[in-house]
């Protein structure tokens, strides 16, 4: 890890830690607590210097919204790829990893930070079947018309995005599922965005 000072680097471990044993990074005021900061500024700093060198990225509006990047797992050759997502956790919690797959993320753009294993058929005309892996760049905003992952009470779950009349849609690519309209009260998160899909081979379609 280099381009970190000893104290970033602690405190990367330990928002890792946190993942991998809470399932949900830290909230400043634990980091505060852990190191013995003396206020929640000093966390802060380190979380933004920590962003700005891309070892994390920051999710806007929320107390735990750390998430650790490619970056901040040099050892890790290829891209993580994520099997089913527990409710409620990070979608890449360590627990949710199954393997780290040697695929160069220059094949699509933009780049994609992750593989994530699909499960089920509602995707089936857009060409992702069941078991495919999707390869996703984190974002959490989309177009209308693209290929999403999204979270909805706490289910994961890969659709295409729709704005029309201003509503927003989830919606699948068969005819046998039906679209889901988001409602504020649904709370959805979008996770990513589809940037291409892969065999378990490694081998594009």
């Amino acid at each position: 890890m280099k381009g970190l000072t000893r104290r970033q680097k602690e405190i990367l471990r330990y928002i890792r830690k946190c993942i991998r044993q809470d399932g949900m990074p830290p909230t400043r005021a634990q980091i505060t607590e852990a190191f013995g900061f003396a206020s929640p500024n000093a966390a802060q700093c380190h979380i933004q210097a920590l962003a700005s060198k891309g070892f994390i990225e920051m999710r806007p509006g929320a107390s735990r919204g750390i998430v650790p990047t490619r970056k901040a797992e040099p050892d890790k050759p290829g891209l993580p790829l994520v099997g089913r997502v527990a409710a409620g956790q990070p979608i890449l919690a360590s627990e949710h990893v199954e393997e780290y797959l040697p695929f160069n993320p220059d094949a699509f753009s933009p780049r994609p930070d992750y593989l994530l294993r699909v499960i089920g058929n509602s995707m089936i005309e857009a060409g992702i079947f069941d078991q495919d892996l999707l390869a996703v760049h984190s974002a959490s905003e989309a177009r209308s018309g693209q290929i999403v992952v999204a979270r909805l009470d706490d289910e994961v779950t890969v659709k295409y995005f729709r704005i029309r009349n201003r509503r927003f849609f989830l919606e699948p690519a068969n005819p046998d599922f039906k679209p889901v309209r988001l409602m504020p009260s649904d709370d959805p998160v979008i996770e990513g965005i589809g940037v291409g899909v892969i065999r378990r081979d490694l081998s594009s379609r």
